[in-house]
Order: structure tokens, then sequence, then C-alpha cells
């Protein structure tokens, strides 16, 4: 295990990690860039046998996490700006739903064979910006709500709710156009 190869070796995939959760190129480089140091510099914690990819990956969660909430106190939420009102014109009066959501032939299967992966990918990706970071956080890496509200700079834990019940519907939405 040489440093020295690591970027030749992990570099796509390390990137295409942070470019999901940053969607922004220079911020991904820089996190790429610091992950690489971070290991070179914490070798000696490194346990053999374990994958360097995985253990640059948890390095680069840290991050990851350190960039986002650099950025997110840089920028506060506007959690007004988040469509409040073509959220509630899906719904009747009665709180069921003006148009139901597309039944999905086998969403399992389709995944599993790559036919809707790439389109979900696309779909995450066309999520406004504060949305998507919160899903990615929460429903890929699993984020708790508590460190959530502190890393994004979320007033509430209602507000974070009401934030992820929005980038789930937009998602679902843009899946139902795409998926058969």
């Amino acid at each position: 295990m040489s440093p020295v190869s690591w970027l030749d070796e992990h570099g796509d995939a390390l990137y295409a990690f942070a470019m999901m959760r940053l969607h922004n190129e220079a911020a991904a480089e820089d996190v790429v860039q610091d992950t690489l140091i971070a290991g070179i510099q914490g070798l000696g914690k490194f346990k053999q046998g374990a994958s360097v990819r995985t253990w640059l990956i948890s390095i680069m969660k840290n991050k990851i996490i350190d960039q986002l909430r650099k950025s997110h106190r840089e920028s506060p939420l506007d959690e007004n700006a988040l469509d409040a009102d073509s959220f509630e014109q899906q719904f009747a009066e009665d709180g069921h739903w003006k148009k139901a959501p597309k039944e999905w032939s086998e969403p399992l299967t389709q995944l599993e064979a790559g036919e809707a992966k790439s389109q979900l990918m696309q779909c995450i990706s066309g999520l406004p910006e504060k949305l998507r970071t919160l899903l990615v956080l929460k429903e890929i890496d699993g984020h708790e709500t508590k460190d959530l509200i502190n890393m994004l700079n979320i007033s509430s834990a209602n507000n974070l709710w009401v934030m992820l019940s929005r980038a789930r519907d937009k998602l679902r939405l843009c899946m139902d156009e795409h998926i058969a």
C-alpha cells in the first residue's frame, strides 16, 4: 500500500463520492485533495488488511461534513423558498393525493439491472442544492436529524422533516416522469 498510487487507484471513486454530496467541482476536488493529505498524515492509523478505499472514504465523509458546515454557515438556508405552494397543490382538501404516484412495475429489479439507477442519480442531481444536500446526507449517508440541523443550520427538526418531505416528493415526481 503506497500513498503514491492512491490518486490513480482511488481518485475517480473519491471524486464521484464527493460530487454526489457537494455537487460542486472545485469543492469536490478540494475535498479529494484534503482526504489524500489526511490519509498520508494518518497512515499510522490505517489497519492492515482493511480496504484503503473504504478508509479514505471514511476520512472523506468527515472532510465533506466540514465543507458543508462551512458553506452552510456562510449562506443560511432560506426555508421559505422551497416551493411550499407546489407541494401543497398536490393534495386535495381531504389530504389525499390529487394524482396518485405511479406504480412501478418492478422497482427493485429495475434498480438492480441499472435501468433506474442512472435516472435516480439524475433526479437527485436535479434537486435544489439545499434539498439535494439534505436528502443525500440523511438517506444515503445516514446522518442523524440533530446532526443535520446543526450541520446545515436548519431552525428545527420540523423544518428538516418538511424539507425532506419536499425533496422526496420532487424526487418521486422526477422518477415518475422517467420510469414506466
